[in-house]
Protein backbone atom coordinates (compact mmCIF):
# COMPACT_ATOMS: atom_id res chain seq x y z
CA UNK A 1 0.00 0.00 0.00
CA UNK A 2 2.75 2.40 0.92
CA UNK A 3 4.58 1.54 -2.29
CA UNK A 4 1.58 2.56 -4.42
CA UNK A 5 1.24 5.80 -2.43
CA UNK A 6 4.86 6.61 -3.12
CA UNK A 7 4.30 5.98 -6.84
CA UNK A 8 1.58 8.67 -7.01
CA UNK A 9 3.17 12.09 -7.63
CA UNK A 10 2.67 14.71 -4.96
CA UNK A 11 2.07 17.32 -7.67
CA UNK A 12 1.06 16.71 -11.25
CA UNK A 13 0.77 19.61 -13.72
CA UNK A 14 -0.63 18.78 -17.16
CA UNK A 15 -0.98 21.12 -20.18
CA UNK A 16 -1.24 24.20 -17.96
CA UNK A 17 -2.15 27.36 -19.88
CA UNK A 18 -2.29 30.72 -18.04
CA UNK A 19 -3.08 33.73 -20.23
CA UNK A 20 -3.36 37.45 -19.60
CA UNK A 21 -6.03 39.33 -21.58
CA UNK A 22 -4.80 42.86 -22.25
CA UNK A 23 -5.81 45.68 -24.58
CA UNK A 24 -2.88 44.78 -26.80
CA UNK A 25 -4.06 41.17 -27.04
CA UNK A 26 -3.65 37.86 -25.27
CA UNK A 27 -0.30 37.18 -23.55
CA UNK A 28 0.29 33.43 -23.23
CA UNK A 29 2.45 33.59 -20.10
CA UNK A 30 2.22 29.81 -19.57
CA UNK A 31 1.47 27.84 -22.70
CA UNK A 32 1.05 24.09 -22.23
CA UNK A 33 3.38 23.28 -19.31
CA UNK A 34 3.53 19.74 -17.92
CA UNK A 35 5.64 18.20 -15.12
CA UNK A 36 5.27 16.12 -11.99
CA UNK A 37 6.94 16.26 -8.58
CA UNK A 38 7.52 13.45 -6.10
CA UNK A 39 7.38 13.75 -2.31
CA UNK A 40 10.64 15.19 -0.97
CA UNK A 41 11.93 16.04 -4.46
CA UNK A 42 13.61 19.37 -5.29
CA UNK A 43 12.98 20.63 -8.82
CA UNK A 44 14.52 23.71 -10.39
CA UNK A 45 12.46 25.88 -12.75
CA UNK A 46 14.81 28.12 -14.71
CA UNK A 47 14.49 30.72 -17.43
CA UNK A 48 14.78 34.42 -18.09
CA UNK A 49 12.30 37.15 -17.15
CA UNK A 50 9.12 36.62 -19.12
CA UNK A 51 9.69 32.89 -19.58
CA UNK A 52 6.64 32.07 -17.45
CA UNK A 53 8.41 30.39 -14.53
CA UNK A 54 6.96 32.66 -11.81
CA UNK A 55 3.47 32.58 -13.34
CA UNK A 56 3.68 28.78 -13.26
CA UNK A 57 4.37 28.98 -9.51
CA UNK A 58 1.55 31.50 -8.95
CA UNK A 59 -0.83 29.28 -10.92
CA UNK A 60 -0.08 26.28 -8.70
CA UNK A 61 -0.75 28.18 -5.48
CA UNK A 62 -3.82 29.98 -6.88
CA UNK A 63 -2.50 33.55 -7.00
CA UNK A 64 -3.54 34.49 -10.54
CA UNK A 65 -5.72 37.62 -10.55
CA UNK A 66 -7.47 39.36 -13.49
CA UNK A 67 -6.55 40.08 -16.23
CA UNK A 68 -4.76 36.74 -15.78
CA UNK A 69 -6.70 33.49 -16.01
CA UNK A 70 -5.91 29.76 -16.07
CA UNK A 71 -7.42 28.89 -19.44
CA UNK A 72 -6.94 25.13 -19.43
CA UNK A 73 -4.98 22.22 -18.04
CA UNK A 74 -4.81 20.40 -14.75
CA UNK A 75 -3.00 20.91 -11.42
CA UNK A 76 -3.39 17.94 -9.09
CA UNK A 77 -2.06 17.84 -5.54
CA UNK A 78 -2.14 14.30 -4.14
CA UNK A 79 -4.72 13.51 -6.82
CA UNK A 80 -6.98 16.47 -5.93
CA UNK A 81 -7.67 18.95 -8.74
CA UNK A 82 -6.80 22.53 -7.67
CA UNK A 83 -8.07 24.38 -10.75
CA UNK A 84 -11.62 25.50 -10.18
CA UNK A 85 -11.58 25.03 -6.40
CA UNK A 86 -13.67 27.59 -4.48
CA UNK A 87 -11.67 30.41 -2.86
CA UNK A 88 -12.42 29.06 0.62
CA UNK A 89 -10.93 25.65 -0.23
CA UNK A 90 -7.88 27.28 -1.84
CA UNK A 91 -7.27 29.39 1.28
CA UNK A 92 -7.35 26.21 3.38
CA UNK A 93 -4.61 24.74 1.18
CA UNK A 94 -2.51 27.88 0.69
CA UNK A 95 -0.04 28.34 3.53
CA UNK A 96 -0.80 24.97 5.09
CA UNK A 97 -0.25 22.35 2.37
CA UNK A 98 1.43 24.60 -0.22
CA UNK A 99 3.57 27.58 0.82
CA UNK A 100 5.44 30.17 -1.21
CA UNK A 101 8.59 32.19 -0.53
CA UNK A 102 8.88 35.31 -2.69
CA UNK A 103 11.96 37.10 -4.02
CA UNK A 104 11.24 40.17 -1.89
CA UNK A 105 10.42 39.15 1.70
CA UNK A 106 8.79 42.54 2.25
CA UNK A 107 5.98 41.26 -0.01
CA UNK A 108 5.29 38.71 2.75
CA UNK A 109 5.99 40.80 5.85
CA UNK A 110 3.83 43.60 7.23
CA UNK A 111 6.07 46.57 8.18
CA UNK A 112 3.83 47.70 11.07
CA UNK A 113 3.61 44.34 12.89
CA UNK A 114 6.31 42.55 14.86
CA UNK A 115 7.58 39.25 13.51
CA UNK A 116 5.93 37.41 16.40
CA UNK A 117 2.55 39.00 15.65
CA UNK A 118 2.82 38.03 11.98
CA UNK A 119 3.71 34.44 12.77
CA UNK A 120 0.75 34.28 15.17
CA UNK A 121 -1.57 35.49 12.39
CA UNK A 122 -0.18 32.84 10.04
CA UNK A 123 -0.82 30.17 12.68
CA UNK A 124 -4.36 31.42 13.39
CA UNK A 125 -5.21 31.21 9.68
CA UNK A 126 -5.27 27.41 9.92
CA UNK A 127 -5.58 26.45 13.60
CA UNK A 128 -6.63 27.74 17.02
CA UNK A 129 -3.69 28.77 19.19
CA UNK A 130 -3.34 30.89 22.32
CA UNK A 131 -1.08 33.94 22.35
CA UNK A 132 1.34 32.11 24.64
CA UNK A 133 1.46 29.02 22.40
CA UNK A 134 1.80 31.26 19.33
CA UNK A 135 4.81 33.04 20.80
CA UNK A 136 6.45 29.74 21.73
CA UNK A 137 6.00 28.39 18.21
CA UNK A 138 7.16 31.68 16.67
CA UNK A 139 10.43 31.47 18.66
CA UNK A 140 10.83 27.82 17.61
CA UNK A 141 10.20 28.75 13.94
CA UNK A 142 12.88 31.46 14.03
CA UNK A 143 15.32 29.07 15.69
CA UNK A 144 14.61 26.47 12.99
CA UNK A 145 15.89 28.85 10.28
CA UNK A 146 18.99 29.73 12.38
CA UNK A 147 18.03 33.26 13.43
CA UNK A 148 20.22 34.10 16.45
CA UNK A 149 18.58 35.10 19.74
CA UNK A 150 15.04 34.20 18.56
CA UNK A 151 13.58 35.04 21.99
CA UNK A 152 14.50 38.69 21.43
CA UNK A 153 14.17 38.84 17.62
CA UNK A 154 10.55 37.66 17.76
CA UNK A 155 9.64 41.18 18.94
CA UNK A 156 11.56 42.92 16.13
CA UNK A 157 9.90 44.65 13.18
CA UNK A 158 10.89 43.73 9.57
CA UNK A 159 12.99 46.89 9.10
CA UNK A 160 15.21 45.80 12.00
CA UNK A 161 16.41 42.77 10.04
CA UNK A 162 18.92 42.59 7.19
CA UNK A 163 17.74 41.31 3.79
CA UNK A 164 19.07 37.84 4.51
CA UNK A 165 17.40 37.71 7.93
CA UNK A 166 14.09 38.91 6.45
CA UNK A 167 14.27 36.09 3.92
CA UNK A 168 14.86 33.63 6.75
CA UNK A 169 11.73 34.95 8.49
CA UNK A 170 9.73 34.48 5.27
CA UNK A 171 11.00 30.88 5.06
CA UNK A 172 10.10 30.32 8.74
CA UNK A 173 6.51 31.45 8.03
CA UNK A 174 6.36 29.19 4.95
CA UNK A 175 7.43 26.21 7.07
CA UNK A 176 5.05 26.84 9.99
CA UNK A 177 2.50 24.18 9.09
CA UNK A 178 5.03 21.69 7.70
CA UNK A 179 3.67 22.02 4.13
CA UNK A 180 3.96 19.21 1.62
CA UNK A 181 5.12 21.62 -1.12
CA UNK A 182 7.09 24.88 -0.99
CA UNK A 183 7.49 27.12 -4.04
CA UNK A 184 10.52 29.46 -3.78
CA UNK A 185 10.48 32.29 -6.34
CA UNK A 186 14.01 33.74 -6.71
CA UNK A 187 14.47 33.83 -2.91
CA UNK A 188 18.25 34.47 -2.94
CA UNK A 189 18.67 36.67 -6.05
CA UNK A 190 19.48 39.88 -4.15
CA UNK A 191 21.46 38.25 -1.33
CA UNK A 192 25.22 38.06 -0.80
CA UNK A 193 26.92 34.81 -1.78
CA UNK A 194 27.63 33.82 1.83
CA UNK A 195 24.03 34.51 2.96
CA UNK A 196 22.76 32.71 -0.15
CA UNK A 197 24.96 29.70 0.64
CA UNK A 198 23.60 29.57 4.21
CA UNK A 199 19.97 29.71 3.04
CA UNK A 200 20.57 27.06 0.37
CA UNK A 201 22.18 24.75 2.94
CA UNK A 202 19.36 25.34 5.42
CA UNK A 203 16.65 24.74 2.81
CA UNK A 204 18.26 21.45 1.80
CA UNK A 205 18.42 20.35 5.45
CA UNK A 206 14.82 21.39 6.14
CA UNK A 207 13.50 19.67 3.02
CA UNK A 208 15.31 16.46 4.01
CA UNK A 209 14.13 16.74 7.61
CA UNK A 210 10.47 17.49 6.83
CA UNK A 211 10.14 15.45 3.63
CA UNK A 212 8.80 18.55 1.87
CA UNK A 213 8.89 18.85 -1.93
CA UNK A 214 10.41 22.05 -3.28
CA UNK A 215 10.14 23.99 -6.54
CA UNK A 216 13.07 26.42 -6.78
CA UNK A 217 12.39 29.14 -9.38
CA UNK A 218 15.49 31.04 -10.52
CA UNK A 219 17.50 32.42 -13.42
CA UNK A 220 20.74 31.47 -11.61
CA UNK A 221 21.77 28.10 -13.03
CA UNK A 222 24.57 27.52 -10.51
CA UNK A 223 22.21 28.08 -7.58
CA UNK A 224 19.69 25.64 -9.03
CA UNK A 225 22.49 23.10 -9.58
CA UNK A 226 23.44 23.33 -5.90
CA UNK A 227 19.96 22.57 -4.54
CA UNK A 228 17.86 20.70 -7.15
CA UNK A 229 18.03 17.13 -8.41
CA UNK A 230 15.96 17.84 -11.52
CA UNK A 231 15.52 20.94 -13.66
CA UNK A 232 12.99 22.29 -16.17
CA UNK A 233 14.13 25.04 -18.55
CA UNK A 234 11.38 27.46 -19.61
CA UNK A 235 11.19 29.82 -22.56
CA UNK A 236 8.21 31.76 -23.91
CA UNK A 237 5.80 29.96 -21.60
CA UNK A 238 6.92 26.45 -22.50
CA UNK A 239 9.31 23.89 -21.03
CA UNK A 240 11.99 23.39 -23.69
CA UNK A 241 14.18 20.93 -21.78
CA UNK A 242 13.91 18.85 -18.64
CA UNK A 243 15.94 16.17 -16.89
CA UNK A 244 18.43 15.51 -14.10
CA UNK A 245 20.45 18.63 -13.23
CA UNK A 246 23.78 17.03 -14.12
CA UNK A 247 22.56 15.96 -17.57
CA UNK A 248 20.83 19.23 -18.51
CA UNK A 249 23.61 21.56 -17.32
CA UNK A 250 26.55 19.52 -18.63
CA UNK A 251 25.02 18.04 -21.79
CA UNK A 252 22.23 20.45 -22.83
CA UNK A 253 20.12 19.30 -25.76
CA UNK A 254 18.26 22.53 -26.52
CA UNK A 255 20.03 25.56 -28.07
CA UNK A 256 18.35 27.90 -25.56
CA UNK A 257 19.79 25.99 -22.58
CA UNK A 258 23.21 26.11 -24.25
CA UNK A 259 22.87 29.88 -24.83
CA UNK A 260 22.07 30.42 -21.13
CA UNK A 261 25.18 28.48 -20.13
CA UNK A 262 27.35 30.33 -22.67
CA UNK A 263 26.24 33.67 -21.18
CA UNK A 264 27.78 32.88 -17.78
CA UNK A 265 31.02 34.71 -16.91
CA UNK A 266 32.24 31.66 -14.96
CA UNK A 267 32.38 29.66 -18.21
CA UNK A 268 34.45 32.19 -20.17
CA UNK A 269 38.02 33.42 -20.06
CA UNK A 270 38.19 36.66 -18.01
CA UNK A 271 38.11 39.76 -20.18
CA UNK A 272 36.61 38.08 -23.26
CA UNK A 273 33.23 38.94 -24.71
CA UNK A 274 30.43 36.68 -23.53
CA UNK A 275 27.86 34.98 -25.76
CA UNK A 276 25.22 37.61 -26.10
CA UNK A 277 22.16 36.17 -27.83
CA UNK A 278 20.63 38.94 -29.90
CA UNK A 279 23.77 40.99 -29.48
CA UNK A 280 24.52 44.65 -28.90
CA UNK A 281 25.20 46.74 -32.01
CA UNK A 282 28.74 48.07 -32.23
CA UNK A 283 27.81 51.72 -32.79
CA UNK A 284 30.57 54.05 -31.64
CA UNK A 285 29.88 56.62 -28.91
CA UNK A 286 29.84 60.34 -29.83
CA UNK A 287 33.17 62.10 -30.12
CA UNK A 288 34.42 63.75 -26.94
CA UNK A 289 33.76 67.49 -26.90
CA UNK A 290 36.62 69.96 -26.75
CA UNK A 291 35.45 71.24 -23.36
CA UNK A 292 35.96 67.86 -21.70
CA UNK A 293 39.15 66.70 -20.04
CA UNK A 294 41.88 66.08 -22.61
CA UNK A 295 43.63 63.47 -20.51
CA UNK A 296 41.76 60.47 -21.91
CA UNK A 297 44.41 59.37 -24.34
CA UNK A 298 47.27 59.66 -21.86
CA UNK A 299 49.22 56.66 -20.66
CA UNK A 300 48.43 54.89 -17.41
CA UNK A 301 49.11 57.02 -14.35
CA UNK A 302 49.49 55.12 -11.07
CA UNK A 303 48.31 58.11 -9.01
CA UNK A 304 45.43 59.02 -11.32
CA UNK A 305 42.53 58.40 -8.90
CA UNK A 306 43.47 58.35 -5.21
CA UNK A 307 41.29 57.55 -2.20
CA UNK A 308 43.33 58.44 0.89
CA UNK A 309 42.38 57.40 4.45
CA UNK A 310 38.65 58.02 3.96
CA UNK A 311 36.20 57.27 6.76
CA UNK A 312 32.44 57.60 6.97
CA UNK A 313 30.44 57.56 10.20
CA UNK A 314 26.65 57.60 9.95
CA UNK A 315 25.19 59.21 13.04
CA UNK A 316 21.58 60.17 13.75
CA UNK A 317 21.39 63.83 14.81
CA UNK A 318 20.39 63.97 18.50
CA UNK A 319 16.96 65.34 19.41
CA UNK A 320 16.35 68.12 21.89
CA UNK A 321 15.94 65.79 24.90
CA UNK A 322 19.10 63.83 24.07
CA UNK A 323 21.09 67.06 23.65
CA UNK A 324 19.84 68.25 27.01
CA UNK A 325 20.70 64.89 28.57
CA UNK A 326 24.23 65.06 27.13
CA UNK A 327 24.77 68.56 28.53
CA UNK A 328 23.59 67.41 31.95
CA UNK A 329 25.80 64.33 31.76
CA UNK A 330 22.80 62.00 31.86
CA UNK A 331 23.35 60.38 28.44
CA UNK A 332 26.19 59.69 26.03
CA UNK A 333 26.41 60.75 22.38
CA UNK A 334 25.21 58.14 19.89
CA UNK A 335 28.10 55.98 18.68
CA UNK A 336 26.70 55.79 15.13
CA UNK A 337 27.71 53.29 12.45
CA UNK A 338 31.28 53.29 11.14
CA UNK A 339 30.52 52.31 7.53
CA UNK A 340 34.06 52.96 6.19
CA UNK A 341 37.14 53.04 8.38
CA UNK A 342 40.38 54.63 7.05
CA UNK A 343 40.37 53.11 3.56
CA UNK A 344 43.01 53.96 0.97
CA UNK A 345 42.99 52.90 -2.70
CA UNK A 346 44.84 54.04 -5.80
CA UNK A 347 43.32 53.36 -9.22
CA UNK A 348 45.46 53.91 -12.35
CA UNK A 349 43.87 55.44 -15.43
CA UNK A 350 41.98 52.88 -17.52
CA UNK A 351 41.88 50.19 -14.82
CA UNK A 352 38.78 48.30 -13.71
CA UNK A 353 38.85 47.81 -9.93
CA UNK A 354 36.39 45.37 -8.38
CA UNK A 355 35.09 46.23 -4.90
CA UNK A 356 33.70 43.09 -3.27
CA UNK A 357 32.06 42.40 0.08
CA UNK A 358 28.82 41.44 1.76
CA UNK A 359 25.96 43.82 2.53
CA UNK A 360 27.10 46.13 5.30
CA UNK A 361 30.78 45.80 4.42
CA UNK A 362 30.93 49.46 3.35
CA UNK A 363 31.56 48.95 -0.35
CA UNK A 364 28.61 51.03 -1.60
CA UNK A 365 29.39 53.81 0.90
CA UNK A 366 33.01 53.86 -0.31
CA UNK A 367 31.78 53.96 -3.92
CA UNK A 368 29.55 56.93 -3.15
CA UNK A 369 32.41 58.80 -1.52
CA UNK A 370 34.54 58.01 -4.59
CA UNK A 371 31.78 59.43 -6.81
CA UNK A 372 31.34 62.59 -4.73
CA UNK A 373 27.84 61.67 -3.51
CA UNK A 374 28.86 61.33 0.15
CA UNK A 375 31.41 63.57 1.82
CA UNK A 376 33.88 61.60 3.97
CA UNK A 377 34.19 62.51 7.64
CA UNK A 378 37.94 62.37 7.16
CA UNK A 379 40.37 61.68 4.33
CA UNK A 380 40.34 62.81 0.70
CA UNK A 381 39.34 61.61 -2.76
CA UNK A 382 41.39 63.11 -5.62
CA UNK A 383 41.24 62.81 -9.41
CA UNK A 384 44.52 63.83 -11.03
CA UNK A 385 45.44 65.67 -7.84
CA UNK A 386 42.21 67.68 -7.65
CA UNK A 387 39.73 67.05 -4.80
CA UNK A 388 36.47 65.47 -5.93
CA UNK A 389 34.50 67.34 -3.25
CA UNK A 390 34.83 70.85 -1.90
CA UNK A 391 35.22 71.52 1.82
CA UNK A 392 33.22 73.57 4.27
CA UNK A 393 30.04 72.97 6.23
CA UNK A 394 28.12 71.99 3.07
CA UNK A 395 30.59 70.13 0.83
CA UNK A 396 29.63 69.71 -2.81
CA UNK A 397 30.94 67.77 -5.79
CA UNK A 398 33.55 69.69 -7.77
CA UNK A 399 33.57 67.70 -11.00
CA UNK A 400 31.39 65.92 -13.56
CA UNK A 401 34.30 63.66 -14.54
CA UNK A 402 33.06 60.95 -12.15
CA UNK A 403 29.62 59.42 -12.75
CA UNK A 404 27.65 56.58 -11.14
CA UNK A 405 25.56 53.70 -12.52
CA UNK A 406 23.23 52.42 -9.80
CA UNK A 407 21.76 48.96 -9.21
CA UNK A 408 18.14 49.97 -9.79
CA UNK A 409 17.84 52.08 -12.96
CA UNK A 410 14.10 52.53 -12.45
CA UNK A 411 14.72 54.32 -9.15
CA UNK A 412 17.38 56.57 -10.72
CA UNK A 413 15.34 57.60 -13.79
CA UNK A 414 12.59 60.20 -13.53
CA UNK A 415 9.36 58.38 -14.49
CA UNK A 416 7.86 61.66 -15.78
CA UNK A 417 10.73 62.39 -18.18
CA UNK A 418 11.36 60.69 -21.51
CA UNK A 419 14.66 58.86 -21.59
CA UNK A 420 15.89 61.31 -24.22
CA UNK A 421 15.32 64.22 -21.84
CA UNK A 422 16.91 62.27 -18.95
CA UNK A 423 20.08 61.62 -20.98
CA UNK A 424 20.28 65.20 -22.33
CA UNK A 425 19.55 67.04 -19.08
CA UNK A 426 23.07 66.86 -17.58
CA UNK A 427 25.08 67.47 -20.76
CA UNK A 428 22.96 70.56 -21.58
CA UNK A 429 23.28 71.93 -18.02
CA UNK A 430 27.08 71.55 -18.06
CA UNK A 431 27.65 72.84 -21.58
CA UNK A 432 28.78 69.52 -23.02
CA UNK A 433 26.18 69.83 -25.78
CA UNK A 434 23.89 72.63 -26.96
CA UNK A 435 20.14 72.36 -26.67
CA UNK A 436 19.94 72.35 -30.48
CA UNK A 437 22.38 69.46 -30.74
CA UNK A 438 20.99 67.45 -27.84
CA UNK A 439 18.57 65.28 -29.83
CA UNK A 440 21.32 64.03 -32.16
CA UNK A 441 23.69 63.54 -29.20
CA UNK A 442 21.09 61.40 -27.38
CA UNK A 443 20.47 59.30 -30.51
CA UNK A 444 24.21 58.57 -30.80
CA UNK A 445 24.40 57.46 -27.16
CA UNK A 446 21.34 55.22 -27.46
CA UNK A 447 22.93 53.53 -30.47
CA UNK A 448 26.22 53.20 -28.56
CA UNK A 449 24.51 51.24 -25.76
CA UNK A 450 22.60 49.01 -28.17
CA UNK A 451 19.20 50.70 -28.11
CA UNK A 452 17.13 51.96 -31.03
CA UNK A 453 17.62 55.76 -31.27
CA UNK A 454 13.87 56.04 -31.91
CA UNK A 455 13.34 55.03 -28.25
CA UNK A 456 14.34 58.55 -27.11
CA UNK A 457 10.71 59.64 -26.76
CA UNK A 458 9.73 56.65 -24.57
CA UNK A 459 9.41 56.65 -20.78
CA UNK A 460 11.22 54.37 -18.27
CA UNK A 461 8.17 52.14 -17.63
CA UNK A 462 8.12 51.18 -21.32
CA UNK A 463 11.46 49.34 -21.06
CA UNK A 464 12.59 46.02 -19.64
CA UNK A 465 15.06 45.95 -16.73
CA UNK A 466 18.03 45.32 -19.02
CA UNK A 467 17.01 48.12 -21.38
CA UNK A 468 16.60 50.54 -18.47
CA UNK A 469 20.09 49.68 -17.28
CA UNK A 470 21.45 50.54 -20.74
CA UNK A 471 19.61 53.88 -20.54
CA UNK A 472 21.27 54.50 -17.15
CA UNK A 473 24.67 53.69 -18.67
CA UNK A 474 24.00 56.06 -21.58
CA UNK A 475 22.97 58.82 -19.17
CA UNK A 476 26.14 58.41 -17.08
CA UNK A 477 28.48 58.26 -20.09
CA UNK A 478 26.76 61.19 -21.83
CA UNK A 479 28.42 63.35 -19.18
CA UNK A 480 31.74 62.25 -20.74
CA UNK A 481 33.29 61.07 -17.46
CA UNK A 482 36.76 59.68 -16.95
CA UNK A 483 35.77 57.52 -13.95
CA UNK A 484 32.56 55.51 -13.65
CA UNK A 485 31.43 53.97 -10.35
CA UNK A 486 29.21 50.95 -11.09
CA UNK A 487 27.19 49.98 -8.00
CA UNK A 488 25.78 46.46 -8.53
CA UNK A 489 24.65 47.29 -12.11
CA UNK A 490 23.87 43.67 -13.11
CA UNK A 491 22.74 42.27 -9.74
CA UNK A 492 19.14 41.47 -10.67
CA UNK A 493 19.43 40.87 -14.42
CA UNK A 494 18.96 37.61 -16.31
CA UNK A 495 22.15 35.86 -17.40
CA UNK A 496 21.88 36.81 -21.09
CA UNK A 497 21.00 40.46 -20.31
CA UNK A 498 23.82 40.48 -17.74
CA UNK A 499 26.18 39.22 -20.46
CA UNK A 500 25.09 42.05 -22.78
CA UNK A 501 25.69 44.70 -20.09
CA UNK A 502 29.11 43.21 -19.23
CA UNK A 503 30.06 43.19 -22.92
CA UNK A 504 28.83 46.78 -23.25
CA UNK A 505 30.91 47.96 -20.27
CA UNK A 506 34.01 46.17 -21.59
CA UNK A 507 33.58 47.65 -25.08
CA UNK A 508 32.94 51.22 -23.91
CA UNK A 509 35.76 51.01 -21.38
CA UNK A 510 38.17 50.09 -24.19
CA UNK A 511 36.84 52.71 -26.63
CA UNK A 512 36.73 55.55 -24.10
CA UNK A 513 39.67 54.53 -21.85
CA UNK A 514 37.33 54.64 -18.86
CA UNK A 515 38.42 53.94 -15.31
CA UNK A 516 35.86 51.69 -13.60
CA UNK A 517 35.14 51.04 -9.95
CA UNK A 518 32.86 48.01 -10.11
CA UNK A 519 30.98 47.23 -6.88
CA UNK A 520 29.39 43.80 -6.66
CA UNK A 521 28.75 40.73 -4.53
CA UNK A 522 28.80 38.54 -7.69
CA UNK A 523 32.35 37.25 -7.65
CA UNK A 524 32.18 35.63 -11.10
CA UNK A 525 31.21 38.95 -12.74
CA UNK A 526 34.01 40.80 -10.92
CA UNK A 527 36.54 38.13 -11.95
CA UNK A 528 35.50 38.48 -15.59
CA UNK A 529 35.42 42.27 -15.80
CA UNK A 530 38.06 43.59 -13.39
CA UNK A 531 41.87 43.81 -13.51
CA UNK A 532 42.23 44.18 -9.76
CA UNK A 533 40.05 43.35 -6.76
CA UNK A 534 39.73 44.86 -3.26
CA UNK A 535 37.85 42.85 -0.62
CA UNK A 536 35.94 44.86 2.00
CA UNK A 537 34.94 43.58 5.43
CA UNK A 538 33.44 45.70 8.21
CA UNK A 539 34.48 48.97 6.65
CA UNK A 540 38.08 48.03 5.87
CA UNK A 541 40.02 46.63 2.91
CA UNK A 542 41.25 43.23 4.08
CA UNK A 543 42.83 42.07 0.82
CA UNK A 544 43.78 43.70 -2.47
CA UNK A 545 45.59 42.58 -5.59
CA UNK A 546 45.32 41.38 -9.21
CA UNK A 547 42.05 39.55 -9.82
CA UNK A 548 43.71 36.28 -10.81
CA UNK A 549 45.90 36.28 -7.70
CA UNK A 550 42.99 37.02 -5.33
CA UNK A 551 40.78 34.33 -6.84
CA UNK A 552 43.41 31.64 -7.23
CA UNK A 553 45.39 32.24 -4.02
CA UNK A 554 43.28 34.18 -1.48
CA UNK A 555 45.23 35.02 1.67
CA UNK A 556 42.58 36.36 4.02
CA UNK A 557 40.12 34.00 5.72
CA UNK A 558 37.19 36.25 4.79
CA UNK A 559 38.13 36.14 1.09
CA UNK A 560 38.41 32.35 1.26
CA UNK A 561 34.96 32.15 2.87
CA UNK A 562 33.43 34.35 0.15
CA UNK A 563 34.94 32.29 -2.65
CA UNK A 564 33.93 29.01 -0.99
CA UNK A 565 30.31 30.21 -0.83
CA UNK A 566 30.01 30.83 -4.59
CA UNK A 567 27.71 28.21 -6.17
CA UNK A 568 29.35 26.44 -9.12
CA UNK A 569 27.96 24.63 -12.12
CA UNK A 570 28.44 20.87 -12.22
CA UNK A 571 31.09 19.48 -14.54
CA UNK A 572 30.47 16.57 -16.86
CA UNK A 573 31.90 13.27 -15.63
CA UNK A 574 34.73 11.87 -17.77
CA UNK A 575 33.57 9.70 -20.63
Amino acid sequence: MSGSAEAVPLLEVRDLATHFHTRAGVVKAVDGVSFSLKRGEVMGLVGESGSGKSITGFSIIGLIDPPGKIESGSIRLEGRELIGLPSRDLRAIRGKIISMVFQDPLMTLNPVLTIGAQILLALEAHEKVSAEEGRRRAIAALAQVRIPEPEAKVDFYPHQFSGGMRQRVAIAIALLHRPKLIICDEPTTALDVSIQAEILAEMKELVAELGTALIWISHDLATVASIASRVCVMRHGRIVETGPVLDVLTRPQHPYTQSLLDSLPSRAKPGTFLARGGGVPDASPPARTSGASASRGSKADASYFVIQDVSKLFQTPPGLLRLLGQKLGLSQPSRGIQAVDSVSLTVPRGEALGLVGESGSGKSTLGRMAAGIYAPNSGTVRLEGEPVMGGGARPHKNTTRIQTIFQDPFASLNPRMSIGDSIAEGPIAHGIVTRAGAADYVRQWLAAVGLDPAFASRYPHQFSGGQRQRVAIARALAMQPDVVVCDEPVASLDVSIQAQIINLLMRLRAELNLTLIFISHDLSVVRHLCDRVAIMYRGKIVEEGPAGQIYDNPRHDYTRRLLAAVPVLPTAPPA
